[in-house]
């Protein structure tokens, strides 16, 4: 039972410190709307999207109002296309992304995400064909999300599949130049990808979830900032049990939420996802809290212990606060997204090289950051093979959401708007990749992954 101080505290960290579900994504099987004909199929899944997800955004809202919890985002994710594709004799896969944005905008959804493959250790016909169609899918398309899985500590590395993401990213920014490349920011290259995640870009609904469920992302970076002011010049313990404590009142605020959304819409409740998304209003911000810890500013060395400390406490805190814990869990670091990132990009503070290593320690990867445009598909593929290493070692999640910025170059940047927010071009290390990338093949998995 909550007491009147602690609604009171919840009142105010709505208020003045930015906290609120970032989203309520139901994950939508499909796999009984495959078909050999892809008109067909394209019906099918119109039809139960539709069905399932009709009152989604209507009980966003009546929750929202009736709790006063602002929820930033409703969405949609749903079985990887290409798996749902593959029973169709088409080549065209555009018709499914065409498909999901037209249920999308009925439905008022801002995203629905799941125009995806997994590749990991080969591909089909079928995966082929989805990612040769990602930039012209990317291009017609408003609300469509697109993720490919390359690696797994499992399986290892599909090189084969990191050089052609390299080269659609680029298309894919090429695709969409008049918008400043804004196809890519809904394109994510993943390893070890996760079924249940809630985020976009890269959310779809794996082969292991129920028919349909609800999963719910918190964020409150504002909120664990502005504890941190309490304690200042205190140690690390006293900022570990700080940001445990933030992090249980903010996830139990989550899971509230996300058992009632789940409960009026008849559907199970999935999981909570613990991460900390930052958006680019001042005092919403990872870069912040980092700074709050004794940085002078994101980037600086500390940065990645600093990190590790907030992504391990926000673990901690959160697992407490909710029997069914999933998705990324842990804090984002999207450049654009974050006012502290875009300020520490834009003076120089932070590099593509130490986001790389901040990786290591937090959720997902290189996110949200642009690059020149000339920058080459060879060393984009590069960029995601580093990232995807760190996944495989790891065993961890990691992803990249790079967008080489056509017209653009390092000292410019680039204004997405809403979520999005602004980017600085950041400087790619000019050395080339070009002979690495066209070995092709597989980087074997590590020695560590054989468990069984």
């Amino acid at each position: 039972m909550l007491n009147q101080t602690e609604i009171l505290e919840t009142i105010r960290m709505i208020e003045q410190q930015h906290l609120d579900i970032r989203t309520i994504t139901m994950g939508i099987s499909l796999m009984d709307c495959a078909d050999g004909d892809a008109q067909t199929a394209c019906q099918k899944i119109y039809d139960k999207i539709m069905r399932l997800a009709g009152n989604l955004v209507k009980t966003g809202e009546q929750i929202e109002a009736e709790f006063g919890i602002p929820i930033v985002n409703k969405r949609i994710s749903v079985t990887p296309i290409a798996e749902i594709a593959a029973a169709s004799r088409t080549t065209d896969y555009v018709v499914f992304a065409k498909t999901l944005d037209r249920v999308g905008e009925e439905l008022g959804v801002n995203f629905v995400g799941g125009f995806s493959a997994l590749v990991q250790k080969g591909m089909t016909r079928a995966d082929e064909r989805l990612i040769a169609c990602i930039p012209e899918a990317l291009a017609v398309t408003n609300r469509v999300c697109s993720s490919v899985n390359v690696a797994s500590t499992r399986a290892g590395i599909n090189m084969d599949a990191v050089r052609w993401m390299g080269e659609t990213v680029k298309a894919t920014a090429a695709r969409t130049a008049e918008q400043d490349g804004l196809g890519c920011a809904k394109l994510v290259v993943f390893a070890n990808a996760v079924e249940d995640n809630p985020f976009m870009a890269g959310a779809f609904h794996g082969a292991g979830e129920p028919e349909c469920c609800i999963n719910v992302g918190v964020s409150g970076p504002g909120v664990v900032k502005s504890a941190l002011e309490q304690v200042r010049g205190a140690s690390f313990d006293v900022v570990a049990e700080t940001i445990k404590k933030t992090a249980f009142r903010i996830t139990r605020m989550g899971q509230l939420v996300a058992r009632e959304a789940a409960e009026r819409l008849g559907v199970p409740f999935g999981i909570v996802d613990l991460s900390l998304a930052p958006t680019p209003a001042v005092g919403d911000s990872v870069a912040y809290i980092l700074e709050e810890m004794g940085l002078e500013q994101a980037g600086a060395p500390g940065t990645t212990a600093a990190l590790a400390l907030l992504n391990d406490a926000v673990k901690k805190g959160g697992v407490m606060a909710s029997g069914h814990v999933g998705g990324l869990s842990g804090a984002f670091i999207p450049v654009s997204e974050d006012a502290g990132m875009i300020a520490a990009a834009r003076n120089g503070a932070l590099s593509l090289e130490k986001l790389e290593a901040m990786t290591c320690v937090c959720s997902v990867g290189i996110d949200m950051v642009a690059i020149p445009g000339d920058t080459e598909a060879s060393a984009i593929s590069a960029i995601i093979a580093d990232e995807a290493a760190i996944g495989m070692i790891n065993q961890k999640t990691t992803a990249v959401r790079i967008i080489p910025v056509p017209g653009k170059t390092v000292g410019d940047s680039v204004e997405f708007g809403g979520l999005l927010g602004t980017a600085p071009i950041m400087r790619v290390n000019p050395c080339g990749s070009a002979d690495f990338i066209a070995r092709g093949g597989r980087i074997p998995a590590p020695i560590h992954s054989l468990r069984n």
